[in-house]
């Protein structure tokens, strides 16, 4: 973090040389008693580190009773509130204007302000950095919370300080760069959304159900009925296994060893020596190899390995006889949900080798496969350039607010 006496930005507009004020949140806001006594609102709303102020009832799925919504607070579009309650990410709680609605009411734990004399926009801004930490983190009881909540009252809140611009404006210059970027982002991820959608209809579409032979959707020139098979009967498998742990010369060298919540990356955090592989029922898989995760919350995961390496128990990898890996790959992905159903009711338990074997696939002949898996998988590629393309302007947002703030 930058010493308070620090007074100009790191990056900064031309024409702009004056030091910026040091001023108490008190100074250039207004806290916000009114009540929702006449029920002018039955709109309840919750503060999200990440959403912002957000319709309680969809958020929670929990309804409250209009009886207790008289004693909220009363807010109205471009109120701010505080959540002062831990998140990952976000150990001070969470400073948000409301955007979303005209007005709702949020419960009397939150301390909720307007702004009188700033920038609506840049103190939105300012608080979506964490240059404001210092001052709560100096204000809150030390050590101290209450039900997860930090234990800072409303008037050491209000006399936090903030190092503002005095002239108006250069706080506009510096909320309108940032609101450029805010657009970029919710357009570039309104565009990633799309592309998971159109996957996703594909995956529904192009792949005949169980209880059907023919897909809803094909291409040209395929009516054949597709056929159903047992996974076991077109592959064959192994699972592997995990070095034991109090052996440390069984680690540290140079064979990836894949756990199940790596099956998607290309590297690993642990690496395991020949000795490990030799004292152990971990097994080496080459790269493209068809593997899915069977235990624990990544359960019903599938890929095809993007690497050279050895598995352990919770893996299993997949060897098909003549089927298109990615077309097996995108099937099981997109029965995931129904296999988890199937096999773990209420959550429980694991999956195992023998209940992956059993899974019935339905399948066409090799050439549609691979049509329909290198559909999908532009459409991936489409989705991994839209990722990196919407990073690129966050990391750019989040460069500018590092930098246009103290």
């Amino acid at each position: 973090m930058k010493k308070l006496e620090q007074r100009v930005p790191n990056l900064r507009f031309k024409g702009f040389t004056d030091d910026w004020e040091q001023r108490k949140l008190g100074e250039i806001s207004e806290r916000i008693l009114r009540k929702n006594s006449d029920l002018q609102s039955l709109l309840p709303l919750t503060i999200s580190a990440q959403d912002g102020l957000v319709d309680q009832t969809i958020y929670f799925n929990k309804q409250v009773a209009s009886k207790q919504l008289k004693n909220y607070l009363l807010l109205y579009n471009g109120d701010f509130a505080y959540n002062k309650s831990y998140s990952v990410g976000y150990p001070y709680g969470a400073i948000k204007r409301l955007d979303k609605y005209k007005q709702g009411v949020l419960s009397t734990l939150y301390i909720a302000f307007k702004p009188t004399n700033i920038n609506s926009d840049f103190l939105q801004h300012y608080y979506d950095t964490d240059k404001w930490y210092r001052e709560i983190y100096r204000n809150a009881a030390e050590g101290a919370r209450n039900h997860g909540l930090l234990n800072i009252s409303a008037n050491d809140f209000f006399n936090s300080k903030l190092i503002t611009p005095s002239d108006n404006d250069e706080q506009l210059k510096i909320a309108k760069i940032i609101n450029v970027f805010n657009r970029l982002i919710t357009l570039q991820q309104r565009k990633l959304d799309l592309l998971k959608q159109l996957k996703k209809g594909f995956l529904q579409k192009m792949f005949a159900d169980k209880d059907s032979k023919q897909p809803v959707l094909r291409f040209k020139g395929f009516h054949d009925d597709w056929e159903q098979r047992k996974l076991g009967e077109i592959s064959t498998s192994f699972s592997g296994g995990t070095p034991s742990v109090k052996n440390k010369s069984y680690y540290g060298g140079k064979i990836p060893f894949i756990r199940s919540a790596e099956i998607h990356k290309d590297k690993t955090e642990l690496f395991i020596t020949e000795s490990g592989l030799k004292n152990s029922s971990a097994k080496l898989i080459k790269k493209g190899t068809l593997l899915y995760a069977l235990y624990g919350a990544t359960s019903g995961e599938v890929d095809v390995s993007n690497i050279d390496g050895a598995i352990n128990q919770a893996i299993i990898a997949i060897f098909l006889q003549k089927d298109n890996v990615s077309f097996i790959k995108y099937y099981l992905e997109k029965n995931k949900d129904k296999i988890i159903a199937k096999y773990l009711q209420g959550g429980q338990g694991n999956l195992s080798a023998s209940i992956i074997k059993s899974v019935h696939i339905n399948l066409p002949f090799t050439e549609e496969q691979l049509k329909i898996s290198n559909l999908i998988k532009k459409v991936e590629s489409l989705i991994f350039l839209q990722q990196q393309k919407l990073a690129k302007y966050q990391s750019i947002k989040k460069s500018l607010l590092q930098q246009m703030f103290i």
